[in-house]
């Protein structure tokens, strides 16, 4: 994963979301960005979400090591205001559609074909949606203590034309 992306003026800015990837046959679970236009978002969703890259972390947890316990995932993202790195986003995974509805809802099979990787929703953001220099990003998981983290800075493009 580059540390940076780039994104066409000022108003765009992430959201942490759990993502899942089809891969050698075995469902993964992971974390990343779905960073969004925010500007380009207020007239049409789908080109707001098209228009900027979608970081994800370079780890992966296969599903199966954490179904059981899949509420007690906390899903956490952080910016930085005024120079101080601060939390964005909180909260347990519990709060989306699980990853069996989620397929359910793509498709009649509940599946995602080899090499596909899904998006699967995101948290409020504490004190609104705004931009940041900066979005780090993480899936925890408390029961097996260990976590997934990924991170960018944002280098702002001008708008030209």
């Amino acid at each position: 994963m580059d540390d940076a992306i780039e994104a066409t003026g000022t108003a765009s800015s992430g959201e942490a979301e759990f993502v899942l990837l089809k891969s050698d046959g075995k469902l993964w679970i992971g974390v990343g960005s779905d960073h969004t236009d925010r500007e380009v978002e207020t007239y049409n969703v789908t080109v707001s979400k098209q228009m900027c890259e979608k970081p994800i972390a370079p780890m992966f947890w296969a599903f199966d090591a954490v179904a059981d316990h899949w509420d007690e995932l906390q899903l956490r993202s952080t910016i930085v205001e005024h120079g101080e790195e601060i939390v964005y986003q909180a909260g347990s995974v519990a709060a989306m559609l699980p990853p069996a509805a989620l397929l359910a809802l793509w498709n009649e099979a509940a599946d995602l074909a080899e090499g596909h990787l899904m998006f699967c929703g995101t948290l409020a953001a504490k004190g609104g949606i705004r931009p940041s220099p900066r979005f780090n990003f993480e899936l925890h998981d408390p029961v097996l203590r260990r976590t997934i983290r990924g991170g960018y800075g944002i280098t702002e493009l001008p708008v030209v034309g």
